[in-house]
């Protein structure tokens, strides 16, 4: 009798032991799924610093090429569980030089006449902007050199088009660098100036419709948010 009553009682302790342990794990695993979501979650937000990134442009032409930079004027971008979910930049097109002539009055000539209202009609339009609409993996990615295809909406002299191009960004705990490069037709923005597309018999007087923009970026962890800036 003494027996059979000490394996009851062994029975119940055992199956209590065992209720409480899973209570233990359940809330373990509650805990850990709780901490997963807040991860996933987290928002970083990165300031572009303007010093320490750079952006050149290239336009072509029959006989030739002409190159330079323009200055960032802000940029902020966001990444929300490990992915660029939100990036905005903005040019100041007041800063445009070229780097190729060093004959300093015809370097000031070609500055001069891309401000114009023959290309990028500064004085009206002084920022050229991007805003993000889509960042996704490129399907040659690498684990050495991560691609991503960016898209997103680009405004010159007020006029917005979408535009894509294969990037290269790199993101750590406190820092984020972004490379790459993307062809633009400036037709599209009303920049027609010796077009073949739109003016005949230029001969080598004709200007290639697409232009190039090659960047480097470098953005740090920032609280601030990116200001609206008129076009």
């Amino acid at each position: 009798m003494e027996a059979t009553y000490f394996c009851v009682v062994l029975i119940q302790k055992t199956e209590k032991m065992k209720q409480i342990g899973l209570a233990t794990v359940g809330s373990v695993l509650l805990s850990v799924g709780v901490m997963a979501e807040g991860s996933e979650n987290d928002i970083v937000t990165y300031e572009v610093i303007s010093e320490r990134s750079n952006v050149v442009w290239t336009g072509k032409k029959v006989t030739g090429k002409h190159y330079g930079n323009v200055s960032i004027k802000k940029g902020e971008i966001v990444v929300q569980d490990g992915s660029v979910s939100k990036a905005e930049l903005v040019l100041d097109m007041n800063t445009i030089t070229n780097t190729d002539l060093t004959d300093k009055q015809w370097n000031k000539k070609l500055v001069d006449h891309l401000k114009s209202d023959d290309f990028f009609s500064v004085e009206k339009h002084p920022h050229v902007t991007f805003v993000l609409t889509d960042f996704s993996q490129a399907e040659d990615n690498d684990g050495n050199d991560p691609k991503y295809i960016i898209a997103g909406d680009l405004t010159i002299k007020g006029i917005k088009h979408q535009i894509s191009f294969p990037a290269a960004i790199d993101v750590n705990s406190s820092m984020l660098t972004a490379k790459g490069s993307v062809k633009i037709d400036r037709t599209k923005y009303d920049i027609r100036y010796g077009s073949g597309s739109f003016f005949k018999g230029l001969g080598d007087n004709m200007i290639y419709n697409d232009f190039e923009i090659e960047f480097e970026l470098v953005a740090e962890i920032s609280d601030s948010k990116l200001e609206v800036v008129e076009q």
